[in-house]
């Protein structure tokens, strides 16, 4: 970073000055849950506190997140209020399945997601985004970037760890992405009041006709292919799909287990990166220094080195730019665990039942843990800083059993999108470009982020 520039201040909610009142909580949880912390949540190292006459300790020393996430994990299982928020959407999906559930799932989806295995899907991801890129014409229009990420994941999950074969019915993806999280991605008040569960959820009947949308393109999508494996085998991809559908058999998974991990990686295996990516591009935008050493490396790489399988270790400033902006906005916002058994580590105290969150959007801004935490500065992550950053501080992905399958591939695809999209556009803000990030399972850009695309 120029000692003579200040780097950007990118938007967040600033602490709380005083408590939230009981209603005050219910209407900031549904509403946008990380404007409820204050001050102390990002300065000391853990927060006892209780919502409802619920127990919750807030994680903030890494230590302390390394004993609940890894050492003592089995004491650790998803907490309520998460699986009433997510179940309904991905039932025994890999993020929500527990117990042998989520150790079948677990077995069957690792093959696909080693690194090795990730690295072979690089042509796939280029050829992808550049299609994509077909769409924008360079002359200044301005475009929602926000949806056009979410719209350039799906296709590059599409032809990735479906061939190309997902049976997506007519309509426009994105806008349906965002309706579900719209819908199903809030907590509803009811849950924090601990409502019966046969007591409807408003927020959850006004989301069901999209999910059906969701579970009909899964449903089409394994027919069509269970089809395929039966009149013709020899011309059946080995992918994803295929890998799921072969785990058909005793002890392997049951038809809707393989039906809830597709709809998991349709559904939240895409959302994360796309978010990612758009903010990136925003900060970038108001980043001009930052955003002339990401062009100038990716116009010296790309046509030094075509094949991009290469790209994620030879484009560090690119890389770095993309986990800053991921730092400052994680993918995944919250990790909620409760424990099952008493818990004690050091002086923390955590009783059975306990709700204990690990909350990567104050991990990561914790003014312990980080210099300048709310600026942007991709050179924290430049090689000789990143070593510097410990593990259990930076958590985009999660830690422990259930860190995040599929994070190579994540990295792998946001450099390789990255490349192709800034070597031919320049994305910039307009006036109208006042993103505000909201949690909504995700951290999505309220007012969205249109953007002005000219070619370079």
């Amino acid at each position: 970073m120029d000692a003579a520039v200040e780097p950007f201040m990118p938007p967040a909610p600033k602490p709380r000055a005083t408590p939230p009142g009981r209603l005050d909580v219910i209407r900031t949880i549904y509403r946008n849950p990380i404007e409820l912390w204050g001050e102390p949540a990002y300065t000391q190292p853990s927060i006892s506190a209780a919502f409802f006459n619920e127990r919750m300790v807030l994680a903030n020393a890494p230590d302390l997140i390394r004993h609940i996430l890894v050492d003592n994990a089995a004491n650790y299982r998803m907490a309520r209020v998460r699986q009433l928020l997510l179940r309904p959407i991905l039932r025994d999906g890999l993020l929500t399945a527990e117990g042998d559930a989520w150790k079948r799932s677990r077995k069957a989806v690792a093959p696909v997601f080693t690194p090795r295995h990730a690295q072979g899907f690089a042509s796939q991801m280029l050829r992808s985004a550049e299609a994509f890129t077909e769409r924008y014409s360079g002359d200044g229009r301005v475009h929602e970037i926000a949806h056009d990420m979410t719209e350039l994941t799906y296709e590059i999950l599409a032809a990735t760890l479906f061939s190309g074969r997902i049976v997506t019915p007519d309509g426009d993806f994105g806008s349906k992405v965002e309706r579900l999280l719209e819908t199903m991605g809030r907590v509803d008040p009811l849950d924090l009041l601990k409502a019966p569960a046969w007591l409807p959820r408003l927020t959850r009947l006004r989301g069901r006709r999209i999910l059906a949308f969701f579970r009909k393109i899964v449903s089409d999508t394994m027919d069509e292919r269970i089809k395929e494996l039966r009149e013709h085998p020899q011309s059946v991809p080995e992918d994803f799909l295929t890998l799921l559908l072969r785990q058909q058999k005793p002890g392997g998974l049951t038809r809707d287990e393989v039906e809830d991990n597709i709809i998991t990686f349709i559904g939240a295996g895409h959302e994360t990166t796309a978010r990612a990516l758009g903010w990136t591009l925003y900060c970038l935008a108001n980043a001009p220094a930052e955003r002339d050493r990401v062009e100038a490396e990716i116009d010296d790489v790309l046509p030094r080195e075509p094949d991009p399988v290469n790209w994620l270790d030879r484009m560090p400033q690119t890389r770095a730019a993309f986990e800053e902006a991921m730092r400052l906005y994680p993918p995944a916002p919250s990790i909620n665990r409760a424990a099952i058994e008493d818990d004690r580590f050091g002086k923390t105290v955590i009783p059975a039942g306990t709700t204990v969150l690990v909350m990567p959007w104050i991990l990561h801004r914790h003014r312990a843990l980080w210099d300048r935490p709310d600026a942007y500065i991709p050179a924290r992550f430049l090689p000789g800083n990143r070593e510097k950053i410990g593990r259990f501080q930076y958590l985009p992905f999660g830690a422990g059993p259930r860190i995040c399958i599929g994070a190579t591939f994540a990295l792998q695809e946001a450099v390789i999108a990255l490349g192709v999209l800034m070597r031919r556009f320049r994305f910039d803000c307009t006036d109208e470009t006042n993103p505000w990030p909201v949690q909504k399972l995700t951290v999505q850009p309220e007012g969205g982020l249109p953007m002005r695309v000219t070619a370079r």
